[in-house]
């Protein structure tokens, strides 16, 4: 199918697409400390990830964001869902949740902040963004052999995250 044939055009909804990453070791999960220069985040614990540029897929792009933030090569990384957030009228993110492990190597922190391996017992003592504390249990629980997620981030008219999972 040509270019043309795609149906694109500015009057509809687009999104950015972006990857967000979970790496575990053990029992514990890696989080960015997001650094305090940061205009957004800065203080609080996300996972590593961040645009798909033109001409990556998706695991490319992850695997380029996890070696960037991190200087860490996963073992293995596989899709575990999906999030479109809905910014109104802006275009929306298309959000490719990963996960992976990685049983060796150090961490090395970035201009995005900090790293940590968090004890999965400890990770809600952190200060995290928003939706980690609905996300990351879903994330942590999920194996190689369930089929991805699918999730919707919206917000009401106090700015406030609403999180849609479509189980």
């Amino acid at each position: 199918m040509p270019v043309s044939d795609q149906g694109v055009s500015n009057d509809r909804y687009q999104l950015i697409p972006r990857t967000l990453i979970f790496l575990t070791r053990g029992e514990s999960v890696l989080l960015l400390k997001g650094a305090p220069h940061k205009r957004i985040w800065a203080g609080r614990y996300n996972g590593v990830g961040g645009h798909i540029e033109r001409g990556e897929d998706v695991h490319s792009a992850a695997r380029r964001e996890l070696l960037e933030e991190t200087g860490l090569i996963p073992d293995d990384l596989w899709l575990i869902g999906t999030v479109i957030v809905d910014t109104g009228d802006d275009p929306g993110i298309g959000l490719y949740v990963m996960k992976g492990s990685c049983a060796e190597g150090q961490a090395r922190p970035s201009e995005e902040g900090d790293l940590e391996w968090v004890a999965f017992n400890e990770i809600l003592e952190k200060i995290l963004v928003d939706d980690l504390p609905l996300l990351l249990p879903r994330v942590l629980k999920q194996k190689v052999s369930d089929p991805p997620f699918a999730a919707r981030y919206s917000y009401d008219e106090r700015e406030k995250l609403v999180v849609e999972f479509s189980d």
